[in-house]
Formats: C-alpha cells, sequence, structure tokens
C-alpha cells in the first residue's frame, strides 16, 4: 500500500513533465527477462524467470519461491493458440497436460486505462541517470479488481504491475533484466517426455494469473 501511495503523489507531481500526454502503448512482441511476485499478506513471493511471444501467442514461466511458508518450483508453458498449459517438471522427466481455456492477452496497457501520472526513476539531473515511466491505474469489473502499471515511455517495457481482487487483496509484480527478443526460441517447445501426456480438465490463466 505504500507503494501506490508513493506513486499516487510522485504521479500527480510530474505528470506535466513532458509536453505529449502519454498514450496506452503495447510491448514489444518477443521479450525475456526476470520478474518477482509479492502478495500484500506476505503470505506468497515468488521470483521467476520469463519468456514472452505476442507472435505465436507463446509465454514460458521458470518459477521457484514460498506459499504459506512451503517453498514450490514451477516450470509453465502457455501455448494459447494450441490452447494447452503445460507444467514440466525437468527434475523427474514428467509433464502435465491441461486445457487452456483463456484468450492471450498481450503485454500492454489497457485502452480504457486511466493516466495516474508520469514520473522519472531515479533523477533527471543528467543524461542516463534515470528512467521515464508512465503509471495507469483502471479496472476489470467482471473480476472486481483494480489495476496500477507502470511501464517505460519508450519502448513500453514492463516496470511493475499491482493487481488487486477482493480474494488475493494487491500482488505487486516487478519486472527486470528485460531484454526484447528471444535468445533461444525452443523454450516454446514442451519437451520430448510431455508428448504422451494425457489432456487434462482446463482451467483459466494469463501472465498474472499463473502466480
Amino acid at each position: 500500500m505504500a507503494l501506490l501511495v508513493w506513486f499516487t503523489l510522485l504521479g500527480f507531481f510530474t505528470a506535466h513533465s513532458v509536453a505529449q500526454k502519454p498514450r496506452p502503448c503495447r510491448s514489444p512482441p518477443l521479450l525475456q527477462g526476470s520478474l518477482s511476485v509479492v502478495s500484500q499478506t506476505e503470505t506468497f513471493e515468488a521470483l521467476a524467470k520469463y519468456k514472452y511471444d505476442a507472435f505465436g501467442q507463446r509465454v514460458r514461466f521458470g518459477e521457484f519461491g514460498q506459499y504459506q511458508n512451503k517453498s514450490f518450483h514451477l516450470d509453465v508453458l502457455l501455448l494459447y493458440k494450441e490452447a494447452v498449459m503445460y507444467n514440466i517438471n525437468q527434475h523427474n522427466k514428467t509433464c502435465t497436460k491441461k486445457e487452456l481455456k483463456s484468450s492471450f492477452h498481450p503485454l500492454e496497457i489497457p485502452h480504457d486505462a486511466t493516466l495516474l501520472g508520469q514520473v522519472v526513476l531515479g533523477s533527471f539531473s543528467k543524461p542516463g541517470a534515470g528512467l521515464l515511466v508512465n503509471s495507469w491505474v483502471g479496472e476489470v469489473p467482471k473480476q472486481q479488481a483494480k489495476y496500477l502499471l507502470t511501464f517505460t515511455e519508450f519502448g513500453c517495457l514492463p516496470i511493475s504491475a499491482l493487481y488487486k481482487d477482493p480474494k488475493n487483496g494487491w500482488i505487486t509484480t516487478s519486472f527486470f533484466n528485460n531484454v526484447i527478443g528471444i535468445e533461444d526460441p525452443s523454450v516454446f517447445l514442451p519437451p520430448e517426455y510431455c508428448k504422451n501426456a494425457t489432456l487434462e480438465a482446463g482451467e483459466s490463466a494469463d501472465f498474472f494469473s499463473i502466480f
């Protein structure tokens, strides 16, 4: 909550720092990097590496963390065009396969989001000392949820996402070490031992709900 207040105040102070008003944007179609996720109640925390392919509508997560004081590890491949999600265990060479019911949603600022403000992370006193970002707020009425998204002004790269719903409260996702492009496209191919996995009952999942 302190982070939300900080963004709110700083956003109002610097909303007019540039002449042109920021507009909703979409991230580059090929991205990879790392992220951290923390719940408001501190019962859940995780670190993950992600690979994101908007062209092929594919996402891969390698994640580890803690939930209710218990450690976990996930390796998940989401293939939206095939409507399939794989949960991969590379150590045991096993794999579960589930029907993926939800549609692919690209990394972007929704068109109906409201600009909260534009801020400089770091300092604008000299070139290269700060990062210009835009913060946006909005609601998802269907889930009774609210969000606060921060993306870079140039390049539309994700910096952070705060998401609140009645079930989980605030969940904070922070992105770092973002790289445009995919170094190894084979990460979007299921391992050989996944090909014989039986398709199980489906569920919905997107970039954030997988956590």
